[in-house]
């Protein structure tokens, strides 16, 4: 994130901060910025490789664990080995998620489960483990990452779309859960970001005109023009916000 568009938030220095899937793209964006306001990091993502260059490159005020979140039996120790490590989680950023290419008349009952359990099951249990660690410190707040993908019905990748449809419910029935104990939740949702994967997967001239042309503001979003939202979020300065959508896509969804 450039420093033209960096704000400081008191309230995130010293703060203990978990990020899923934080190794690379968003996530690792994410890692970045939070580290840079002065917040103990915790982040997980299978990608051990680019996970510990990350983590090497920020120093011991972050933590990484190599794990793959689809295991959500080992989630909650997953959690807790890091927590040991940077103390309770006051904040939780569900980044983790792939957004892969299928085809639906060749659909497997298998690589449905695996779409929701990538995209999906794990937020539910990364909220569950650090919720009773917010609760006694007073409250937190915990920021699910959505996607306009299902906004926008994309073809293709339903898996994907159903997935990040559903973390607008779940975001409002946590925030209710959750409320009475001073935790916030709510989702950013995304448009279309041009991350490293994005590029060398799917970008083409015709994609890249084309996302310009739908778009209200006439330039592609990378990370940095999604990590301030989640700042914010996760900053007391957001204190009344719970429950809610919250969307950087340039536009993308006003067509």
């Amino acid at each position: 994130m450039s420093q033209a568009q960096s704000a400081i938030y008191p309230s995130l220095n010293g703060a203990s901060v978990l990020i899923t899937g934080g190794a690379t793209g968003l996530g690792a964006d994410f890692v970045r910025a939070f580290a840079a306001q002065g917040a103990r990091v915790g982040f997980v993502d299978i990608d051990a490789q680019a996970g510990a260059a990350l983590a090497s490159e920020l120093g011991p005020q972050t933590a990484f664990v190599a794990a793959d979140l689809r295991d959500l039996d080992s989630l909650p120790q997953t959690i807790a080995t890091l927590a040991e490590r940077l103390g309770p989680f006051t904040v939780l950023v569900n980044n983790a998620a792939r957004d892969e290419r299928h085809d639906f008349a060749t659909l497997t009952p298998d690589y449905w489960r695996d779409c929701l359990a990538t995209n999906l099951s794990h937020h539910v249990f990364a909220a569950q483990a650090v919720a009773d660690g917010m609760a006694q410190a007073g409250g937190g707040s915990i920021i699910n990452m959505g996607s306009i993908s299902w906004m926008r019905g994309r073809p293709g990748m339903l898996g994907y779309t159903t997935s990040k449809g559903a973390i607008n419910g779940m975001t409002r029935s946590l925030a209710a859960e959750l409320g009475p104990q001073g935790i916030r939740v709510n989702s950013v949702v995304p448009g279309a970001i041009l991350t490293e994967r994005q590029a060398r997967l799917w970008l083409t001239p015709e994609k890249n005109a084309e996302f310009l042309e739908q778009q209200a503001l006439k330039f592609r979003l990378e990370p940095h023009h999604v990590t301030p939202m989640v700042l914010f979020l996760a900053s007391e300065a957001s204190i009344g916000c719970t429950g809610q959508n919250f969307i950087v896509d340039a536009g993308l969804t006003l067509n």
